[in-house]
């Protein structure tokens, strides 16, 4: 059925092509190539990890279908970081042929390669080396520019291999990241119905049951997805991909993305590190999805039904106030600059606040049986999210209380997107939401 469904979105997308999935898949790389790009010549890009997972058998493939091949190898270690310098760094090395970029790696060897394939004009071919991120078919690129990190839109990868082998064979945390970023997938539909019930964004028919759709099923092989076992790894893969097609279908990461994404950027643009490792995104996203879970629990324990719109329109802070409130959040730099563009484009006046401050108090019945449908509980995610070998407290990626007090409640300046975050914020309750959804005093453990 999911074979199916990967079918389907791909007869939908204007880019995505083919999805090849399944056990000892690299040694049609060189076939797939052909049908897809010709002749070649081809650039493998990899870094010394994925080289050795992947990266030398599908050179093997190609060259053994005619195909020239070069390559070019980053090194594995450190983590590299997705960034904009580095995508254009790529950029001169696919420049000075016409090569068609073989990106062999995971979250970021894809990110940079798409990045630098769509400002060369140029599709390209992505072999997946871990479930961990859901990118490998979306369009957008999430990269840091000046510190900043932002998804720029691109274009998808023509060809997408994913060899369950190489997969399973893949560090388990990875495969726990992957599972992270589609946990994620719940409190962000839980913030897209928001959206939908207030008249801000509608949601999309097609993209939607993309997502959501098989969700709880991928979710629910936690156990499966731990031990390496090839369906569990298989639906996570799929779920993965299936994202990424609904975001480029939709035209936005908003299918994808909510709070839980926002907190997580911010960790990210901080360039967190825990263990002497930057924490990667999928576990930022893993303990950004408890953090909104959270804030939904408390959200759905209030009766919105009973809002004072009129205190609360009158207590709403001016778009001057939000903009100083930027600034001593992030200090001088493109974070405040960029912030402020975002605030600006999603900041209404007090009339299209009251209006919809109405429509959500005399809505608030049907919205709130909508969320419960679509959340969980968090401390059922925590439970799921260790089982399958992710993060799932803010303690367990050095994250210490005060800075998820503080980077939550500042994840809102982020992005023009409506969320869960927005709502409380409107409603003048984000900061006891926030303060409610705090992990425990205790010893100060990670960055405060």
């Amino acid at each position: 059925m999911t074979a199916g469904l990967i079918a389907g979105a791909v007869a939908k997308s204007a880019t995505v092509a083919e999805v090849l999935v399944g056990r000892g898949v690299l040694a049609e790389a060189g076939a797939l190539f052909r049908r897809q790009f010709g002749e070649g010549p081809a650039c493998i890009i990899a870094d010394d990890n994925t080289w050795k997972a992947a990266g030398a058998a599908v050179e093997a493939s190609l060259v053994a279908a005619g195909i020239a091949v070069r390559r070019h190898v980053l090194a594995g270690k450190p983590r590299l970081k997705p960034t904009v310098d580095l995508a254009d760094r790529l950029r001169d090395v696919l420049a000075v042929d016409g090569s068609v970029p073989v990106a062999v790696g995971s979250g970021v060897i894809n990110d940079v390669v798409k990045h630098a394939a769509f400002s060369l004009k140029r599709a390209y071919l992505c072999v997946g080396t871990a479930a961990s991120m859901d990118g490998y078919t979306s369009a957008g690129a999430p990269l840091s520019d000046k510190g900043f990190k932002k998804t720029i839109q691109c274009l998808p990868a023509r060809a997408v291999i994913g060899d369950l082998d190489v997969i399973a064979a893949a560090p388990a945390e990875m495969t726990g990241w992957g599972y992270g970023d589609l946990a994620g997938k719940v409190p962000a539909g839980g913030d897209w119905i928001i959206a939908d019930a207030l008249g801000i964004e509608a949601v999309d028919d097609v993209a939607w049951p993309l997502v959501q759709g098989g969700l709880r099923g991928w979710l629910g092989a936690a156990d499966g997805v731990a031990a390496g076992e090839p369906a569990a790894l298989e639906g996570l893969f799929a779920g993965l991909t299936l994202v990424g097609l609904a975001m480029e279908l939709h035209g936005s990461s908003r299918p994808a993305s909510g709070a839980d994404h926002q907190i997580a950027h911010l960790w990210e643009m901080d360039d967190l590190k825990f263990g002497g490792e930057r924490v990667s995104h999928g576990a930022c996203v893993a303990v950004g999805c408890v953090m909104s879970l959270r804030l939904f629990d408390w959200l759905l324990r209030q009766d919105l039904s009973r809002l004072d719109v009129g205190a609360a329109v009158a207590a709403a802070p001016s778009l001057g106030v939000k903009i100083a409130a930027i600034h001593a959040a992030f200090g001088p730099g493109e974070i405040a600059a960029r912030s402020v563009e975002e605030v600006r484009a999603k900041h209404v006046d007090a009339a299209v606040l009251r209006a919809r401050l109405e429509r959500l108090r005399d809505g608030w019945p049907v919205l709130a049986e909508r969320l419960r449908a679509q959340v969980v509980a968090p401390e059922v995610m925590v439970d799921m999210l260790h089982r399958a070998g992710a993060p799932a407290e803010a303690a367990e990626i050095g994250v210490g209380r005060d800075y998820l007090r503080r980077t939550t409640l500042n994840a809102r300046f982020l992005r023009s997107r409506y969320t869960v975050l927005d709502l409380l914020d409107e409603c003048g309750m984000l900061e006891a939401a926030v303060e409610a959804s705090l992990p425990p005093m205790q010893r100060k453990e990670g960055r405060g």
